[in-house]
């Protein structure tokens, strides 16, 4: 689950460029990204993933992109799918999905609370 260190300042360049204020945290040989204090995407095996909900699922799932999993093909998905490849290319694109990724985090983090206070 390693990240390269040219892929690492890369993709936080590019999502940098979106006008996104985050930073990359390395953690279990990839790399968490954060917006503030969401945990928005990550990066393992030079490859990054957006963290999903049941609203943003089907846009990755209609272009056949899956789950990131930790423990290799079989295993449990987590709620972070791949990124369309070209996507880091097209910095209007990636600000796009970049911004729906936070939402969802945002969500994400609102309903822990209530959980957690309730």
């Amino acid at each position: 689950m390693s990240v390269s260190p040219s892929f690492r300042t890369f993709v936080l360049e590019q999502l940098g460029r979106t006008g996104v204020s985050l930073r990359g945290q390395s953690m279990f040989g990839g790399v968490g990204i954060y917006a503030g204090e969401l945990f928005f995407a990550l990066l393992a095996d030079d490859t990054l993933y957006f963290k999903v909900d049941d609203s943003t699922r089907p846009d990755y799932e209609a272009l056949g992109l899956g789950p990131f999993r930790p423990y290799g093909e079989g295993s449990e998905g987590m709620h972070y799918f791949r990124a369309p490849d070209d996507l880091l290319e097209d910095p209007d694109e990636l600000r796009q999905w970049a911004e729906k990724a936070i939402d969802v985090a945002r969500r994400a983090r609102r309903q822990g609370s209530r959980r957690r206070s309730g």
